[in-house]
């Protein structure tokens, strides 16, 4: 907003008028604020992906490191160090030529932005060359990490979701295999064993009935005997099928308790990785926007007059950095929704009567 309030809109009056309507103090405060707010646009994308980098590659360190004091440190570095490039050398002529103070004043229609060899370089790297490298790196890690902790989570879940129904099957078939009774050795009957008399034996009892054939339950199944004649008989009374639902259930209920454990630690993971593929969409949208302007820079300083250029074609290098500007909110809020949160607070404090209108108008919905 920033940049489009105070650079755009000046570069674009001097772009459709030909000439420079405003003097050459104004001159001086359009080409600061240029440098000063590109520059801490620049710097504020290379603070967050450092946040990024303590965020995915070294998450216990996040919390000692990126403290309030710290992120209050990196802002105001964020804010200072622009200001140290663009206010103080250009007010004080430090970041020119000597031809150029010259031709300034016999030509005060003129705005033009010519820096000396000592300027370029300092603000090149200050504004961008070091900001870039701190990125790249930044990223690089951070994919690599991003990738070493998808393979690591996917083998860990399938490892643990695996061992954990192996376990629980085993144990289930452990407890439901049936006893193997131990053979025990039968007396072998002789021609001298003498047999016992069949009509001394007592009566023997009567097969149980089944439940369809007799309605009379209620002696049988309350004392597990059945009453057939003098004898009562035991009923072996299966409880297994109790035990086998409580274990099923017991099964089930940790291995989905083991998945939604997995499942919240993967959207965990989805999420910081999500805000880092934002961050590293925005690095090479910044790349592809400021790389050519910056290369321009430098080259057309350090090398002089024999490197001159079309004005058309550093215009449209000045507009092409200026885009990068109006891309990273579009960018911001279309893949991260804390990012939109922030604006819409950031908004909503720069302007609070319009947003209490939005808010009390029945029509009005946020996205």
């Amino acid at each position: 907003m920033l940049v489009a309030l105070c650079a755009m809109t000046f570069n674009a009056s001097a772009e459709l008028s030909g000439s420079w309507p405003f003097g050459p103090l104004v001159c001086d405060i359009f080409n600061s604020l240029d440098v000063y707010f590109s520059s801490a646009s620049i710097l504020h994308l290379c603070c967050i992906a450092v946040d990024r980098y303590f965020a995915i590659v070294r998450p216990l360190d996040y919390p000692r490191t990126m403290t309030p004091r710290t992120v209050a440190l990196m802002l105001t570095n964020v804010w200072l160090w622009p200001a140290l490039i663009s206010f103080v050398p250009i007010f004080m002529g430090w970041y020119t030529t000597e031809q150029h103070r010259d031709f300034r004043k016999a030509h005060p229609d003129q705005c033009t932005f010519r820096a000396n060899t000592a300027y370029a370089l300092v603000s090149s790297s200050v504004s961008f060359w070091i900001p870039s490298v701190v990125m790249i790196s930044m990223y690089c890690r951070i994919f690599r990490e991003a990738v070493r902790q998808r393979a690591a989570l996917a083998r860990t879940s399938s490892n643990m979701l695996l061992n954990s129904v192996h376990r629980q099957r085993a144990q289930l078939s452990q407890r439901l295999r049936p006893p193997v009774p131990s053979p025990s050795p039968s007396p072998v009957p002789s021609a001298h064993t003498e047999l016992p008399d069949l009509t001394d034996l007592p009566d023997a009892p009567e097969p149980c009935p089944s439940p369809e054939a007799s309605p009379r339950r209620s002696d049988a199944g309350s004392s597990g005997y059945c009453s057939g004649g003098s004898h009562k008989v035991p009923i072996p009374v299966r409880t297994s099928c109790t035990s086998d639902n409580k274990e099923f259930s017991k099964t089930a209920t940790e291995l989905n308790s083991q998945g939604a454990t997995l499942r919240a630690a993967g959207k965990a993971w989805r999420a910081e990785h999500k805000a880092a593929r934002t961050l590293g969409i925005i690095v090479g949208a910044f790349l592809l926007c400021w790389l050519p302007f910056f290369l321009w820079y430098v080259i057309t300083n350090v090398c002089g007059d024999p490197c001159a250029t079309p004005d058309a074609v550093v215009g449209a290098l000045f507009w092409v950095g200026y885009f990068n500007s109006a891309l990273n909110p579009l960018i911001y809020a279309y893949f991260n929704r804390d990012f939109r949160d922030a604006f819409k607070n950031t908004l909503q404090c720069a302007l609070p009567c319009c947003f209490r209108c939005w808010k009390d108008s029945p029509n009005t919905h946020f996205v």
